[in-house]
């Protein structure tokens, strides 16, 4: 594959996080109630510097979680012997009455948020679920939309949104590649 274009460097990575922490407590009136939830792997380095930004905002601190998705997914290949695929419970905070703000790196289908609902829905009954996403490429296959969004970049199904991180790839960047 062949990178089309750079879309994101550090300095406009950094400046949408913070656009979002600064709508994460307009809209919440604040961090109390809420719990970021990181997916495994990249969202939860952005949950990270979101909760950094958030407490530089509010001088409150916000609980953040790591979510692994990977046995909630709907294209699991792997099954347990009941034909069923093998589930381990997702070890989170008491969701129960929070805000769970759900954060990862890119929305595509939706497969993976709706993964990641399922796996915070098992841990309890949380007050509302919201989404923060760096990048919004499109394509969803079910109904799923971002409530806070870095950028929004409109690509073909052909086209491979890449995002480094300097905490897993020594570099912020997002990139297309085609």
């Amino acid at each position: 594959m062949k990178q089309k274009a750079i879309i994101l460097d550090e300095r406009s990575i950094g400046r949408a996080l913070t656009r979002i922490a600064h709508e994460i407590c307009e809209k919440n009136h604040g961090v109390a109630k809420c719990v970021l939830v990181g997916i495994k792997t990249r969202g939860i380095y952005l949950a990270h510097r979101l909760a950094a930004k958030i407490e530089q905002i509010e001088g409150q601190s916000v609980v953040v979680e790591e979510l692994d998705i990977s046995l909630y997914r709907d294209d699991l290949s792997y099954k347990h012997e009941s034909g069923n695929p093998s589930v381990n419970e997702a070890n989170l905070v008491d969701v129960a009455g929070k805000t769970i703000i759900l954060v990862d790196d890119v929305l595509y289908t939706g497969r993976t948020i709706r993964a990641a609902m399922d796996a915070v829905i098992d841990a309890g009954r949380p007050a509302q679920i919201q989404l923060a996403i760096l990048v919004d490429r499109g394509h969803r296959e079910f109904p799923i939309r971002a409530d806070y969004v870095g950028k929004n970049v409109p690509t073909s199904k052909l086209e491979k949104v890449a995002v480094k991180l300097i905490e897993v790839d020594r570099e912020d960047q997002v990139a297309i590649f085609e």
